[in-house]
């Protein structure tokens, strides 16, 4: 039996969602940001431009955080402050290992339970995230449509090319 309200919040069957522009995939984000709670973690599986950083943008408008929101490739970790609740945007991308990512603290912010982390790249992280852990995969479908499926606890696609 889970403690978190989370699996009240996102069942454990995929929801699935098509979006036909980047505009709607933020949207899809703002509304799933009136779901989370403190230590809420979000795990994004995609391939590059597969939108990502918009339905990240999206969480954060969610949370009333108005500043720009980019990818944090290079920076790994962007925080942001909103009204309720941290943000943690964290980019797994430049990571090699799990080793990497517990030296750079990623276990600090995967406990944090006065924030919402988000991960991009999370595959790179296949032992380390919680088990309530919301996994959203992202899938091109056409130009700007996306296929964006949700689901608590596993990931929501067990394609090989997106578990390396």
């Amino acid at each position: 039996q889970r403690s978190s309200a989370m699996s009240i919040l996102i069942p454990e069957a995929p929801i699935v969602s098509l979006c036909g522009s980047p505009e709607e995939t933020e949207a899809l984000g703002t509304q799933l940001a009136a779901k989370l709670q403190g230590g809420s973690v979000i795990a994004l599986h995609g391939d590059l431009g597969a939108g990502k950083t918009v339905i990240a943008r999206g969480i954060a408008r969610g949370l009333g955080i108005q500043s720009a929101v980019t990818s944090p490739t290079f920076t790994v970790v962007q925080e942001y402050l909103g009204n309720v609740w941290t943000l943690y945007h964290i980019d797994l991308y430049r990571l090699s290992s799990e080793d990497d990512a517990i030296a750079f603290g990623i276990e600090d912010f995967l406990a944090d339970r006065s924030a919402i982390t988000i991960l991009e790249w999370a595959e790179r992280l296949p032992t380390l995230l919680p088990a309530e852990t919301v996994h959203i995969t992202l899938e091109r479908v056409r130009e700007t449509e996306r296929r964006i499926t949700q689901q608590q606890g596993r990931p929501a696609s067990s394609k090989p090319s997106e578990q390396q």
